[in-house]
């Protein structure tokens, strides 16, 4: 079975279209489990998978014959890295192909948040017109705080450029980036100058829980805060904590640390967050609209290598 690709999710038709006109063949069962991949993975050269499962030392080991693996979206956290690169096997990713979708749900939540779009619409509806409650923050003016300057960083400080604000951004791993949309700074910069925080980083064991009660302290000003990056980066309690004590001013969270019900409900945190109306929440959707589907899948087959 030369050359051929086991896809184990949903992607978008482009991404069959692309890797067959390379030469591959595509198998597609988007409701294998980890159970159905096991028995067969080792008949291919390619899988192709979304967030499923993890792809870990079981899954390699029994994937003799895998060269590549392409992760329809940004976030590589459920593949062991350091194991496929012991087995020799590539890792491709997409950010390029939701980028602007991030940036995008990354200014819907601070908009809504600063002008408290939820809390107001949610009182007309209940019979309140409450006018001096609902007075919003301007963007204008304000320092935005990006960490993190990849795909996404980058597009959240594009779509701020016509806002007027002042976009400083920290990423450990580059120097060098300034541009037309963001200034570089240090970490203590960050943490002195920005009205909004907005994580833009990958899950990694430096990034997990970077945001807790300690970070959040040393912030000089009251902030607005949004992650649309990866629920671990950042503790809830703390982030409710900051909240409760003013530190932060509203926080817009598309991840979080437990996701998906029943076991999101089951947090001790969670009752809390549900009940803020300083807090907007989204299912960790920022990257997933209908157009991010179709273009993650078509820069994955771009990324494709024509099999030998």
């Amino acid at each position: 079975m030369e050359n051929r690709i086991l896809i184990v999710d949903d992607l978008h038709p482009a991404y069959m279209q692309g890797a067959e006109a390379k030469g591959y063949i595509c198998d597609y069962h988007p409701d294998f489990t980890l159970a159905d991949t096991l028995p067969v993975i080792a008949n291919y050269q390619g899988l192709a998978i979304r967030s499923k499962f993890e792809v870990d030392k079981t899954v390699m080991d029994a994937a003799t014959n895998l060269r590549f693996i392409t992760r329809a979206g940004a976030g590589i956290d459920n593949i062991d890295g350091e194991y496929a690169e012991q087995k020799g096997i590539t890792i491709l990713n997409a950010p390029e192909g939701n980028s602007d979708a991030v940036g995008e749900h990354a200014m819907g939540l601070l908009l809504s948040l600063m002008n408290k779009l939820n809390p107001g619409d949610a009182e007309v509806r209940a019979g309140l017109w409450q006018r001096e409650k609902n007075r919003g923050y301007e963007l204008k003016g304000k320092t935005v705080g990006i960490i993190g300057y990849g795909h996404m960083g980058q597009s959240f400080a594009q779509k701020l450029s016509g806002f007027g604000v002042d976009v400083i951004a920290y990423d450990k791993y580059k120097t060098g980036f300034s541009d037309r949309y963001a200034r570089e700074v240090s970490m203590e910069e960050i943490v002195k100058h920005s009205d909004i925080l907005s994580l833009h980083v990958p899950l990694t064991s430096e990034t997990q829980y970077l945001v807790d009660d300690e970070y959040l302290f040393h912030f000089k000003k009251p902030i607005f805060f949004i992650n649309t990056s990866r629920g671990k980066t950042a503790r809830v309690r703390a982030v409710l904590n900051a909240i409760n004590s003013g530190k932060i001013i509203g926080a817009g969270l598309d991840v979080l640390e437990v996701e998906k019900f029943p076991s999101l409900g089951e947090q001790e945190w969670f009752e809390d967050l549900r009940k803020s109306d300083k807090v907007i929440l989204s299912p960790h959707v920022a990257g997933w609209t209908f157009d991010s589907y179709r273009k993650i899948s078509e820069v994955l087959a771009q990324k494709l290598e024509p099999p030998k």
